[in-house]
């Protein structure tokens, strides 16, 4: 769903003077987004839940940093930040848990969270690289998005994981190679 500038910057407004309506509004309006990012990272629907109420605590703590006149389209501007937060708190989730979660069951449940303003043909061939996703293991799963998904670079991988550039290539390597 599209929102006008004046909207979106109505609601950065009303966050930034921690305005419950504000922050509600902008809430619903990232959920779906937040939820599609974070089920990339992990596989159980409550772990994910977690993680976006994780995000937009962040968002809202610091939403007085985000500079919507650096040119460009105010709402892609802001669901990049809130991106990256989103990311983050993932990565920092799965350092937490040592990339060592025990591999969930595949579940249908991530088309509930598809974008609202994607096609029935986005939404099935979304759905069926996420069902492919979500069966390697959390460590292949983490690589893959980051590079494959989110643009990271090895290095940058390697840094993020605290794991060395070779690992994060064979780990890419492996993730595109397994069944």
């Amino acid at each position: 769903m599209s929102r006008e500038i004046h909207q979106i910057l109505s609601l950065i407004a009303g966050c930034c003077k921690n305005d419950r309506n504000s922050q509600r509004d902008l809430y619903h309006w990232l959920y779906d987004y937040a939820m599609k990012i974070s089920y990339r990272y992990v596989s159980r629907t409550e772990e994910a839940e977690e993680l976006v109420s994780e995000s937009f605590i962040k968002l809202f703590k610091n939403i007085n940093q985000f500079d919507g006149s650096r040119g460009g389209e105010t709402e892609a501007l802001l669901k990049g930040w809130f991106k990256r937060i989103v990311v983050n708190t993932c990565i920092d989730h799965l350092r937490r848990t040592h990339l060592k979660l025990v591999s969930q069951e595949i579940s249908e449940e991530s088309e509930t969270f598809a974008d609202k303003q994607e096609s029935g043909i986005d939404k099935l061939m979304y759905e069926e690289i996420m069902e492919a996703v979500r069966k390697l293991t959390p460590v292949y799963r983490t690589v893959f998005n980051l590079f494959v998904i989110e643009g990271f670079s090895h290095e940058e991988i390697s840094a993020q994981l605290n794991l060395s550039v070779g690992a994060s290539k064979s780990n890419l390597s492996k993730a595109r190679h397994t069944p």
